[in-house]
C-alpha cells in the first residue's frame, strides 16, 4: 500500500532541521542558535522522522550525522521558510511600520564613506528601526543571506546565485608607497608594476582573482609577497614600503601611501544590493529603496 505523506509538516521542526544542517550536525550549537533546549529540538527532529517515515539523523561522533534525505529536505525547504518568515514579519510590521529590525551586511571594502553615510542618514530618518550590521567577505554575506541570517546586503561582485540589483561600481586603483617612482603619476599601465612585489588578498578573494587576470592580460604574473585579508592592513603595509597593491580606492588617504589610476581596462567591480527572499518585509524594503535611490557608489 502506498504511503500517504501529510503535506502539513510541522514548520518548527523543519526550521530546526535546517539549522541543524547549517551547524553541520552539532545539536548543541543548533539549539543554542534557535534559543531552545537541546532536548526539545531532538524530540522535534525525531517527531519529524516519525512523520515522514524515513531516518533523518544518525550518531556521528560528538555531532549528529544528517542522512542524505535530511540534507535534501533541508536544502529544499530553506528558502521557502525564509519566504514564510519574511511574510509573517511583513504582516506584523504593517501595524507599526516605523519600528522593526533590519540585519544588514556590507563588504570589508566599504566600511568608510558612502555606506556609513547612507546608514546614518537612514537611522536619522527612521529612529524606530534598528540596524544590526555585519561587515564581512562577500562569500560569507551570501551564505548569511541564503540561510536567513541577513535580510539585506551590499555585495561585491554581484552573486549569481541570488537575485540582485546593481546600484554602482567600485573603482580599483594601484596603491603605492608615497616615495615610489610612479607615485606622482596621474595614471599608469598595470605592466609598469610587473617587477614589483605585491600585497594581495588570499587566493579565494574576488579581487585576487581579478588581479591575477588583469596582470596576465598585462603580460606578467604578480609576485605576491604577502597575503592579507583586510584592505586597511594592506594599505598600512604598502605605506611602509613592503610592496604595491591593486585595491579599491580609499575615501580617506593615509600618510605614506599614494593611489594612482590604472590606464586601459575598466578597472571596476559592480556593487549589488541583495535580498535572498522574493518579498522582503516592508521595513527591509524601506532600507532597500532608500539605498537604491540615494546611493552614489
Amino acid at each position: 500500500m502506498e504511503r500517504s505523506i501529510d503535506a502539513r509538516l510541522p514548520l518548527t521542526a523543519l526550521r530546526e532541521l535546517v539549522e541543524l544542517a547549517d551547524q553541520d550536525g552539532h545539536l548543541t550549537e543548533a539549539a543554542a542558535a534557535l534559543g531552545i533546549p537541546q532536548s526539545t529540538m531532538s524530540r522535534r527532529i525525531h517527531g519529524l522522522e516519525d512523520h515522514l517515515g524515513v531516518p533523518l539523523i544518525v550518531p556521528h561522533g560528538r555531532a549528529i550525522g544528517l542522512t542524505e534525505a535530511a540534507r535534501e529536505l533541508a536544502a529544499a525547504v530553506r528558502m521557502p521558510l525564509h519566504e514564510i518568515g519574511a511574510a509573517l514579519t511583513d504582516i506584523a510590521e504593517a501595524a507599526d511600520p516605523d519600528h522593526g529590525t533590519i540585519r544588514f551586511g556590507f563588504p570589508l571594502t566599504m566600511g568608510a564613506g558612502e555606506v556609513p553615510d547612507l546608514l546614518a542618514a537612514f537611522a536619522a530618518e527612521h529612529p524606530g528601526i534598528r540596524l544590526d550590521l555585519k561587515q564581512a567577505h562577500g562569500a560569507e554575506l551570501v551564505d548569511d543571506l541564503l540561510r536567513g541570517a541577513l535580510d539585506l546586503a551590499l555585495i561585491i561582485p554581484p552573486p549569481p546565485e541570488v537575485p540582485h540589483e546593481v546600484i554602482g561600481t567600485q573603482r580599483i586603483v594601484a596603491a603605492l608607497p608615497a616615495d615610489h617612482r610612479l607615485a606622482s603619476c596621474p595614471e599608469l599601465d598595470l605592466a609598469d608594476l610587473a617587477k614589483e612585489q605585491f600585497i594581495a588578498n588570499p587566493e579565494s578573494y574576488n579581487l585576487r582573482v581579478l588581479t591575477r587576470s588583469w596582470c596576465r592580460e598585462a603580460g606578467f604574473v604578480p609576485n605576491v609577497k604577502a597575503e592579507v585579508t583586510e584592505y586597511s592592513t594592506i594599505r598600512e603595509f604598502v605605506s611602509r614600503g613592503m610592496g604595491v597593491a591593486i585595491i579599491p580606492a580609499d575615501v580617506r588617504p593615509i600618510d605614506g601611501l599614494a593611489e594612482v589610476e590604472l590606464r586601459g581596462l575598466a578597472y571596476v567591480r559592480d556593487i549589488a544590493l541583495v535580498s535572498a527572499v522574493k518579498r522582503p518585509s516592508r521595513v527591509v524594503r524601506r532600507l532597500r529603496e532608500f539605498i537604491a535611490e540615494r546611493a552614489e557608489l
